[in-house]
C-alpha cells in the first residue's frame, strides 16, 4: 500500500466509470506540491528548477482550456491552514472543487491529447493528491 497517491488506481477509475455519466458532479482536489518538480528526462521543463506549485500553474495553464471547453468550472478553492478532525500528520497545500456538466465531458478531458500532453505537469508538481467525486447537493443553512 502507498502513502502517496498521483494517479488513480484500476480499482478506483473502474468504481468512477460505473457510476452515472450524465449528471453533474463535484470534483474535491486536495494537492501537496513536491519541494522541486520532478519532469521526465528529455522533457521540455526536466531541469528548469520549478517548484511544484509553478509547475501546477503550468498544468492549469496548459489543462485550463480544455477543462473550460468541456463545461468545467472551479466553483470552489482554498489554501490548506491546519486539520480539525483528522489525522495530526494531514497536510495539503491547496484544494479545490471542480464542477463538471457530468462525467462525460470529464472523461471527454482527460482522453483529450492536449490534455494528455499537460498532464506531465501535474505528476512532475505533485507529491500527493486526492481526487474525490462527489454528486452536487442542495445548498443551505443545516448540515
Amino acid at each position: 500500500m502507498t502513502d502517496s497517491y498521483i494517479d488513480p488506481s484500476p480499482a478506483n477509475f473502474q468504481a468512477f466509470k460505473d457510476l452515472p455519466r450524465d449528471e453533474p458532479i463535484h470534483m474535491l482536489n486536495l494537492l501537496l506540491y513536491r519541494d522541486l518538480a520532478e519532469y521526465p528526462e528529455g522533457h521540455e521543463h526536466h531541469g528548469n528548477g520549478w517548484n511544484g506549485r509553478r509547475a501546477y500553474e503550468e498544468y492549469g495553464k496548459t489543462s485550463g482550456p480544455i477543462f473550460r471547453r468541456v463545461g468545467g468550472e472551479i466553483v470552489w478553492r482554498g489554501a490548506f491552514q491546519t486539520v480539525v478532525t483528522g489525522p495530526d500528520t494531514m497536510r495539503w497545500h491547496d484544494g479545490f472543487v471542480a464542477q463538471y456538466p457530468n462525467a462525460g465531458a470529464f472523461f471527454e478531458m482527460i482522453k483529450d491529447a492536449d490534455y494528455q500532453e499537460a498532464v506531465v505537469n501535474r505528476t512532475a508538481a505533485l507529491v500527493d493528491s486526492r481526487l474525490v467525486r462527489f454528486k452536487p447537493g442542495a445548498a443551505g443553512e443545516g448540515f
